[in-house]
C-alpha cells in the first residue's frame, strides 16, 4: 500500500466516539495525495465553539463542516471528514450539500463497549457519571447509517485492514486511481 492516489472526492466517516474514525483518516492520508482531514473535534473547536450538543447544534455544526468540505473540493482538494454525525439527517444534509462531488459515506462500526475501552480521554466515564450531557452512545442517540457506501468494523478489523477496505472501494469504483495510471 505505498502508492499515492490523485482524485477529488469526500469520504464522510461516521461512527461512535472512539470507533477509530480519525485514526483511519490519518492513516488514509499516507496513501491519498493531499487529503484534507476534517476531524470532528478540531472542526467543532474552530468552526462551532459556541454550538451546544443539542440536535440543532449538532446539525448546524455538521452543515458548517460540509460547506468547508465543499470549498476544499471546489479547489480540487480531496477530503476525509471524520465526524460522529449521529443523525441520519446530518449525513443526508452533507450528501445534499456535496451532491456534485464523489460522496462516500463510511460507517465506522464499533460497539459502545469497545469504544469505551479505547477511550483514553475518559469521555465515556464522564458521560456515565453525568458529567457530560448528550454524549453520543451513552445519553445521546446515534443513528447508524441506513445505506452507507461502506462499513468498516473496527471491532473486528485492524486499522490497516479498514484503510485497505476503503482504498479498495475507491479504486474499484474509479473514484481514485494509482499515480502513473
Amino acid at each position: 500500500m505505498n502508492q499515492k492516489f490523485f482524485m477529488n472526492f469526500i469520504i464522510w466517516m461516521t461512527g461512535l466516539p472512539c470507533s477509530g474514525k480519525t485514526t483511519i483518516a490519518r492513516k488514509l492520508s499516507k496513501y491519498i495525495f493531499n487529503l484534507a482531514i476534517l476531524d470532528g473535534d478540531e472542526m467543532r473547536e474552530w468552526l462551532s465553539p459556541n454550538e451546544d450538543f443539542s440536535r440543532k447544534g449538532i446539525n448546524n455544526h455538521n452543515k458548517k463542516v460540509a460547506n468547508l468540505a465543499k470549498l476544499l473540493l471546489e479547489h480540487h482538494v480531496p477530503v476525509c471528514a471524520s465526524k460522529i454525525a449521529p443523525y441520519v439527517e446530518n449525513r443526508m444534509e452533507a450528501r445534499k450539500i456535496l451532491k456534485k462531488h464523489n460522496f462516500v459515506e463510511v460507517y465506522v462500526k464499533c460497539s459502545v463497549n469497545s469504544c469505551e475501552k479505547r477511550d483514553v480521554r475518559g469521555m465515556y466515564k464522564k458521560a456515565r457519571n453525568n458529567q457530560i450531557k448528550n454524549f453520543i452512545g451513552i445519553n445521546g442517540t446515534y443513528e447508524p447509517p441506513i445505506n452507507p457506501e461502506l462499513i468498516v468494523d473496527t471491532e473486528h478489523s485492524t486499522i490497516e485492514q479498514s484503510v485497505q477496505i476503503i482504498l479498495n472501494y475507491l479504486y474499484e469504483n474509479k473514484i481514485i486511481k494509482k499515480s502513473g495510471s
